[in-house]
């Protein structure tokens, strides 16, 4: 049999094949590692979710829902440090169930929809709560290019297509520019989430 070393070599030779086979093995064990780490990955279906608020008017209480929503998710229970959310819906899609309010919603002194078309989120860290399936998000919201940092607490429901998403959060509008000062209409709003997320 031919050795690619002479016979004066061959230990030497064979002790540096063995190490680097043991280098190739460990390499492809970290890759292995790595991948099965990642948190599943998971999109948004905007036809099964909800993104909906509730505002008061002269003391009454007005709701609306925005759709379009689209980006993606990635999320384990096991590997929190590797899931996150990144995604957004349409402003242009706003709708309380009147025409003439929606329209004006749309202008330039709300939502200025043609210039800020989404309205985005993005996480910066999850973490468990005490109660298996609820955890808290925190991370950043846009809207009509303004940014701010909030934290919500969320609940996470396997589904046989994915998971189940849901949460609720408060923001003052003004803090993003949307609306000015008015007596009848509340500062503060909430937002309702039921987002419905299918494997990739």
């Amino acid at each position: 049999m031919a050795y690619p070393c002479n016979e004066v070599e061959q230990s030497t030779c064979f002790q540096t094949t063995e190490y680097n086979m043991q280098k190739i093995f460990f390499t492809i064990g970290l890759c292995c590692l790595s991948y099965f780490s990642m948190a599943q990955k998971y999109t948004p279906s905007d036809s099964e979710s909800k993104v909906q608020f509730v505002i008061k008017n002269f003391g009454l209480k007005v709701d609306g829902q925005l759709k379009g929503i689209k980006g993606s998710i990635s999320f384990d229970p096991s590997e929190l440090n590797n899931s996150n959310f990144n995604v957004s819906v349409n402003a242009n899609t706003i709708n309380t169930d009147n025409t003439a309010r929606d329209k004006h919603l749309k202008k330039a002194d709300y939502f200025h929809v043609e210039q800020f078309p989404l309205i985005s989120f993005v996480s910066t860290k999850i973490t468990q709560r005490t109660t298996a399936g609820q955890y808290k998000v925190a991370g950043n919201l846009t809207i009509k290019g303004t940014t701010k940092a909030i934290e919500f607490d969320f609940t996470a429901n396997p589904t046989s297509k994915g998971y189940q998403f849901k949460g609720a959060f408060t923001i003052n509008r003004r803090d993003f520019k949307v609306g000015g000062s008015s007596l009848p209409l509340s500062d503060n709003l909430t937002v309702e989430l039921d987002i419905t997320a299918l494997k990739n």
